[in-house]
C-alpha cells in the first residue's frame, strides 16, 4: 500500500462539514467563489488532491490512493462525518472513499461525476490525450481541454473562469495529468457503491456535460436508496461557474436535509 500525507487543504466556517474535492487538472481554486456563503451555515473543508495545487506529488495516482489520502486528511482535521463533494475526477475518488469509509459520510455530491467505469472509447482517447500531452506539452493541452467543458453559449460570459481554470491546469505538473490519465482510465465500476449506499446520493448534472453523457447518469441516479438528481439545461460539465447560484442553492437545499443547521 502506498504511502498516504496529509493533503494540502483550507478551512473556513463552523457547522456540520462540507468537504469539496476538484477534478482533473484543477485545484482547490475551483471551489473558493462557489463555497463563500455556504461558509455562513457550514465548515467548508477544501483540498487540493494529490499531486495538484499545493500537495505533493503522490506515488501512486488510483482512485483507491488519492482516498485515503482525503481520508488522511480529514482524520487529521477530526473530521467524524461529512457531505463529499466531488466535481468530476474527484467524484471518482469520493466514490472510492464511500467504499471503504461509508461511516464517515453524512452524504455524497456527485457534481457532474459518474461512478461508471471508462467505456473503451473513453479509455481510448485518454489514451490519445496521453500522447497528445507527451508530444505537444502541458500548455497547449490546457488551451484546447478547458473552454470546451463548459457549454458553448456560456463561454464568452465565462472567459474569466476559462482563464482561470486553464491558468490551474497549466500549472499542473506532467507527472500529475499522466498520472491522473492512466488512474481515471483503469478506474473501477463503482455503481455497486451507489446501490449499498446508506446515506443519500445528489447528482448534479449538466444538460450539455461532454464529460458525462445526460444518459450516463440516467444509468445510474436511480441506484441509490435515497438519491436526488438536478438536471441543469445550458450547462456542461463546470455548473459552479455555468449555473452557480442554481447548482450552490441545490447544494445547499440537499446539505439543509442530510445535515440541519443547528440541529
Amino acid at each position: 500500500m502506498a504511502t498516504t500525507h496529509t493533503l494540502s487543504h483550507t478551512v473556513s466556517g463552523s457547522g456540520p462539514t462540507l468537504v469539496f474535492l476538484h477534478g482533473f487538472c484543477e485545484s482547490k481554486a475551483l471551489w473558493t467563489d462557489f463555497v463563500k456563503s455556504l461558509a455562513d451555515l457550514y465548515r467548508i473543508i477544501l483540498i487540493d488532491l494529490p499531486g495538484h495545487g499545493e500537495s505533493a506529488m503522490p506515488t501512486d495516482f488510483s482512485m483507491e490512493s488519492q482516498a485515503e489520502q482525503v481520508h488522511e486528511t480529514l482524520q487529521a482535521l477530526n473530521v467524524n462525518k461529512c457531505l463529499l463533494v466531488g466535481h468530476s475526477m474527484g467524484g471518482y475518488v469520493s466514490l472510492a472513499f464511500a467504499e471503504k469509509y461509508p461511516e464517515k459520510l453524512r452524504g455524497l455530491c456527485l457534481f457532474h461525476s459518474s461512478a461508471l467505469p471508462d467505456s473503451e472509447e473513453k479509455k481510448e482517447n485518454r489514451n490519445k490525450t496521453m500522447e497528445f500531452v507527451q508530444k505537444h506539452g502541458v500548455e497547449k493541452f490546457m488551451d484546447s481541454f478547458v473552454a470546451p467543458l463548459f457549454a458553448e453559449k456560456n463561454r464568452q460570459n465565462c472567459q474569466r473562469a476559462i482563464e482561470k481554470m486553464q491558468s490551474i491546469g497549466k500549472a499542473t505538473p506532467m507527472e500529475t495529468i499522466m498520472g491522473c490519465l492512466q488512474a481515471m482510465r483503469d478506474r473501477e465500476d463503482r455503481t455497486l457503491v451507489l446501490r449499498n449506499a446508506t446515506f443519500p446520493i445528489l447528482f448534479l448534472v449538466g444538460k450539455e456535460d461532454p464529460a458525462v453523457p445526460l444518459v450516463a447518469t440516467l444509468q445510474q441516479c436511480h441506484l441509490p436508496e435515497q438519491s436526488m438528481t438536478y438536471f441543469i439545461g445550458g450547462v456542461g460539465h463546470m455548473g459552479m461557474f455555468e449555473k452557480s447560484l442554481a447548482t450552490r442553492q441545490t447544494l445547499l437545499k440537499f446539505a439543509e436535509t442530510i445535515s440541519p443547521v443547528g440541529a
